[in-house]
């Protein structure tokens, strides 16, 4: 029997989001995990593509809105040393928001939904650091609040987990947490290219 998604059961589209009529929400592309005990597979690859989706999105107009994490001082997450700065290859200009989250889901105690809100756009697209978690809980958050997320894989990255004594590849949890995504949260795409 061939599988289905929840979104395909529930008569969800999947068109992905027009980057000139969607806010982008770039999530924790901080030095955090670009080295050291949080070093991401393929952060270099994620980087490039998210520097690429950014550059689109300003040039089609797109309200871009940037998250961190903030761990606290003296944590990989301390985003008042360079540790937690955000990486210069994606790095805010004049004008872009940067909302400082301390939850998986950037919407949770933060004002990030008044800022998506305010962009006046219902779709969101979303990449960033780590797929499996804020990625994944912000793709998440955004759909139970109203918005239509789409999901930039090529853009996005994690790292090993252990899972009952083995340990599950990047490349496993990666595509776990955007199929989770993709079968109910918001539509998922390969790169940059395939939004309109």
């Amino acid at each position: 029997m061939p599988t289905t998604t929840l979104r395909a059961l529930t008569g969800l589209d999947e068109k992905p989001a027009v980057l000139g009529s969607s806010t982008l929400i770039l999530i924790d592309y901080q030095n955090t995990y670009t080295r050291g005990v949080m070093e991401l597979t393929g952060w270099r690859q994620a980087l490039d593509a998210a520097a690429d989706l950014l550059a689109r999105a300003r040039a089609a107009g797109a309200t871009v809105i940037h998250v961190v994490n903030d761990g606290g001082e003296g944590t990989p997450y301390d985003i008042r040393a360079e540790i937690g700065a955000i990486h210069p290859d994606v790095a805010p200009v004049e004008g872009e928001r940067v909302v400082v989250k301390q939850a998986p889901d950037a919407f949770v105690g933060t004002e990030l939904g008044a800022l998506v809100d305010a962009a006046g756009h219902q779709d969101v697209v979303i990449a960033g650091f780590m797929t499996h978690m804020c990625v994944a809980f912000t793709a998440a958050g955004a759909f139970l609040r109203g918005n239509r997320p789409t999901v930039v894989a090529d853009a996005s990255a994690t790292r090993p987990l252990p899972s009952g004594g083995a340990e599950l590849p990047a490349e496993q949890v990666h595509r776990g947490a955007l199929a989770t995504i993709g079968d109910l949260y918001g539509v998922v795409v390969e790169s940059a290219a395939e939004l309109g």
